[in-house]
């Protein structure tokens, strides 16, 4: 019977990897999304995986808890790019390489640490200093 097995939906997946990006970028873990949503942490896994398909009704409540618009979870989906036109292909890599980054554990450490900074003159020097850095590192 396991042969038969259907393989997850290209969609689902994504969904499932923009839910777990907003929920490990809020440090929530799978635990506390199922207890708000009353479901268990092991429901949240086959969301994350794309295993399980998540109905609109529960999408719009995760969407909620995580405050994020729904469209988050849509955003780079696999197809998305064939309906934009030419001029959605840089917008797309641009964005993909803000989920590559904040999917590592240091750019979700960095991530965290910096919206914590509160004064933008300071946040702005974090940003120079970053620059600076990358410059040095290129030029070698």
């Amino acid at each position: 019977m396991l042969e038969n097995k259907k393989k997850p939906n290209p969609i689902d997946i994504h969904v499932g990897s923009r839910i777990r990006l907003r929920r490990t970028m809020l440090g929530m873990s799978q635990e506390k999304l199922g207890e708000a949503l009353g479901i268990t942490f092991q429901q949240i896994q086959k969301y994350e995986k794309g295993t399980n398909r998540v109905g609109a009704s529960r999408l719009q409540n995760i969407s909620t808890i995580l405050n994020v618009p729904v469209s988050f979870f849509f955003e780079d989906a696999p197809g998305e790019q064939a309906a934009v036109g030419s001029a959605g292909f840089s917008e797309a890599a641009s964005s993909n390489y803000v989920v590559d980054f904040l999917s590592s554990s240091e750019g979700l450490q960095l991530n965290r640490a910096f919206v914590k900074i509160n004064d933008p003159k300071v946040r702005r020097k974090v940003v120079d200093l970053v620059k600076a850095l990358s410059a040095e590192i290129e030029a070698e």
